[in-house]
């Protein structure tokens, strides 16, 4: 007569119902999902920001027509910030984007206006001397050795009065219509009039048509070189709600006046700029140089190449958010430019930027800028003084940066 079993743990779990197989695939899903929404933070906190203040504003921030304005009047802030985060991966920062910007607005203004040049070399004579600016700055910080914080500290003060100069202390206008568009201007009734404009929609479709392409590619890929993926529901819910966002976003414009130059020239930008700091050297060298400067130059990077050629870079995109600024005011004046440096630093740092350097993306710098964009915006429609959304702001900076820095402790720990 056999001795009676004692069954395995498994067994006993399995008999006794103490362990179900879906409570451990629910709670593998459940603890995937929150980390994956952890690592997206920034883009929660937009969507937060965007649903806090619809119901703030009675659903006047939603509308059509101040989407297209969110866009038209925030264009030169997300383009400093695409610079600014690249300064900032690097280890540097940037105070004179500001007078920068101002300076080749004016410039720009003499071009067009005082000497009537066409728009167009107008346009291409400002970038010029943008990149200039981003010579001289970028020649201190990277073969003279002055830190980034002296030399653009000096450069804000040298470029404002140097407006000042330019201008002689007087307002320029009016620019021609070409020039105009740049900051003012919509892609429409290319196709005809029509109520919701067809092309908007069409580029919106292929939006997210590439979207859901470009993730189903990159999670086969992971896939077949064994890498962890996310569950397919999430996987599927996360592109159904991005895919809307696009759609809303495409049909608000058609809705209005169609697709804002401003944002054709942002989209060219994120995605060059998207390339070559995920898929080139240039940009892996300036991860590596605001990760370990020293490490960096005995691997043999060549630092302060790199460095001139950030600057360089700085200067141009700086030159380009004075153009979008003085033509979507159709003025180029002394105050252009005050607090420029601000908001794009502040972009960068509520994107994720690290205060050390080595961490940022672009598409974070961008999320920022609109987190401080929809900020300005609802805040304004509200009524709220100019006083206290510069508290505001503020706040919101601080907590980010404090909210970097614990994550740094935090991993540190671990």
């Amino acid at each position: 007569m056999s001795e009676p079993t004692t069954p395995t743990p498994t067994e006993s779990q399995a008999v006794g119902g103490n362990v179900n197989p879906a409570d451990n695939k629910f709670t593998a899903w459940l603890s995937h999902v929150l980390a994956d929404l952890g690592k997206n933070g920034i883009f929660i906190a937009l969507i937060a920001v965007v649903v806090l203040f619809s119901f703030t504003t009675n659903g006047i921030l939603l509308r059509p027509q101040n989407i297209s304005n969110l866009i038209v009047q925030n264009g030169y802030i997300l383009v400093l910030a695409i610079g600014m985060v690249m300064v900032i991966i690097a280890g540097h920062i940037d105070l004179s984007v500001g007078s920068v910007a101002a300076f080749v607005g004016a410039c720009s203004g003499v071009f067009a206006v005082h000497w009537g040049l066409p728009w167009w070399l107008s346009i291409a004579l400002s970038l010029l001397i943008g990149a200039l600016v981003g010579v001289w700055q970028g020649f201190w910080i990277a073969f003279v050795g002055i830190p980034a914080f002296i030399v653009t500290l000096a450069g804000m003060l040298i470029f404002r009065g140097l407006a000042l100069v330019v201008l002689g202390n007087a307002n320029i206008g009016s620019f021609p219509a070409e020039y105009r568009a740049l900051g003012n201007g919509f892609l429409t009734n290319v196709f005809g009039e029509f109520e919701i404009d067809p092309l908007t929609l069409a580029i919106g479709g292929l939006a997210i048509v590439l979207l859901v392409i470009q993730q189903l590619r990159s999670r086969r890929g992971r896939v077949k070189y064994g890498q962890e993926v996310e569950p397919a529901a999430w996987f599927i819910v996360k592109l159904v709600l991005v895919s809307a966002a696009i759609a809303f976003f495409a049909y608000s414009l058609a809705s209005y006046k169609g697709i804002p130059v401003t944002l054709i020239v942002l989209a060219a930008l994120v995605l060059i700029y998207g390339i070559v700091m995920s898929r080139t050297v240039f940009g892996r060298h300036i991860y590596a140089i605001g990760g370990n400067r020293h490490a960096a130059e005995l691997s043999g990077i060549k630092t302060r190449r790199v460095d001139f050629w950030l600057f360089v870079n700085m200067g141009t995109l700086a030159a380009l958010a004075g153009l979008i600024f003085t033509a979507r005011l159709n003025l180029a004046g002394p105050k252009a430019g005050d607090g420029f440096e601000l908001e794009a630093i502040s972009a960068a740092f509520i994107g994720g930027a690290a205060v050390q350097g080595g961490v940022g993306t672009i598409g974070g710098a961008i999320i920022g800028g609109l987190i401080i964009g929809v900020l300005n915006n609802g805040m304004s429609i509200m009524g709220i003084g100019i006083e206290w959304q510069q508290a505001v702001k503020g706040l919101v900076l601080l907590l980010a940066v404090a909210f970097d820095v614990y994550n740094k402790r935090r991993s540190g720990r671990s």
